[in-house]
């Protein structure tokens, strides 16, 4: 059994993070995409468009990086800026057509990775797995919050 004073989830959750992270650099390349336009791509809708503070907040990231990301996104089409029709101050974006075969492509690729990373586990397992990273995601997005 592990000692609580003996961390392996923290050195764990490094290592799957670096790896997953360069295994999806190389299939996100395929598709012209860097890391981190994948989970913004994910996050817009071409119906509901949302402002970029809620984008920043729903990935975790300050505004700032988000508006870098979209500047690089709209320079190639997939998502476009307009101004909020209720508050001219807030700016409004969304997927474009081709954001959208992006996004489908963005998703294929999670699909195909996921179905990598679980296909030697049982189904149990899988739950076991996904409940547990949900739980950590949980909390460090909680404490992450409190520290920005």
């Amino acid at each position: 059994m592990q000692s609580r004073s003996d961390p392996t989830v923290v050195p764990s959750l490094l290592s799957i993070a670096k790896s997953t992270r360069a295994f999806l650099t190389i299939l996100l390349d395929r598709i012209d995409l860097h890391p981190g336009q994948d989970q913004l791509l994910d996050k817009l809708d071409r119906d509901n468009p949302i402002n970029v503070s809620s984008l920043a907040d729903s990935l975790a990231v300050r505004p700032s990086t988000v508006s870098k990301m979209l500047d690089r996104l709209i320079d190639r089409g997939l998502v476009e800026r307009a101004s909020n029709l209720r508050d001219a101050r807030r700016t409004m974006v969304r997927l474009t057509e081709a954001g959208m075969k992006a996004q489908a492509e963005v998703r294929e690729i999670w699909s195909k990775l996921e179905e990598e990373l679980t296909s030697n586990l049982s189904d149990e397992e899988i739950g076991v797995l996904s409940d547990s990273l949900v739980k950590a995601e949980e909390i460090l997005t909680q404490r992450l919050r409190r520290l920005r």
